[in-house]
Order: C-alpha cells, then sequence, then structure tokens
C-alpha cells in the first residue's frame, strides 16, 4: 500500500511539473520590442540586472525575461547603468536588454 501511494506521488507530481513546463508563455500585446545595440549591456544575477549604456546617445531601454516579466522602461545616459530586476529564484531567465519607445 505504501509503495503504491509513493509511486502515484511520483505520477502525480511528474505530470504537474511537465504541466508547468509546457504551459504557453502568454502573447505580448504588440510587436516584440527591439534588442538594444550592442554598446548596451546587461549583468544579470539573480536579485539585480545591471544594463549599462556604453553607446554615445541616451538610451531609453527595459529587460526581457523568458517568462514575459514586464518591467518598465528607464533612461539611461551614455556612461550610465540602470538597475532592474535579476532572474530571481524560480528558474527565470534575463534574456538580453530591449529599446523602448522613447521617453
Amino acid at each position: 500500500m505504501l509503495r503504491t501511494r509513493s509511486l502515484l506521488w511520483s505520477a502525480a507530481i511528474g505530470l504537474l511539473s511537465s504541466a508547468a513546463i509546457a504551459a504557453p508563455v502568454a502573447a505580448s500585446d504588440g510587436d516584440p520590442a527591439p534588442d538594444a545595440p550592442d554598446c548596451v549591456q546587461a549583468s544579470a544575477g539573480w536579485r539585480y540586472t545591471f544594463v549599462t549604456n556604453g553607446c554615445d546617445s541616451p538610451h531609453h531601454l527595459t529587460v526581457r525575461y523568458a517568462d514575459g516579466t514586464d518591467v518598465p522602461c528607464r533612461s539611461v545616459s551614455p556612461g550610465d547603468s540602470a538597475t532592474f530586476p535579476g532572474y530571481g529564484t524560480q528558474g527565470n531567465r534575463v534574456l538580453g536588454p530591449d529599446l523602448c519607445p522613447s521617453a
């Protein structure tokens, strides 16, 4: 009886995990934001993501996350950095910085 219950729990957890992994990501409200130019760099950590503008002109930037998390855009002057949320502890990933419409 105990072995059967253990097998059932294992099967249920496996099915739930598979469903969570295969869940579709919601579509965005419009065209995806363009990637930031190569002179804009992101350094991602679990708690913070730092985006540095190494370009000669200011840019209005955000960060793209694997799970579709939406974060506000920030204006970043040449040589400056902005802080965004990190990837967290739930398996999310930072995909890179994106350009936003001008402020």
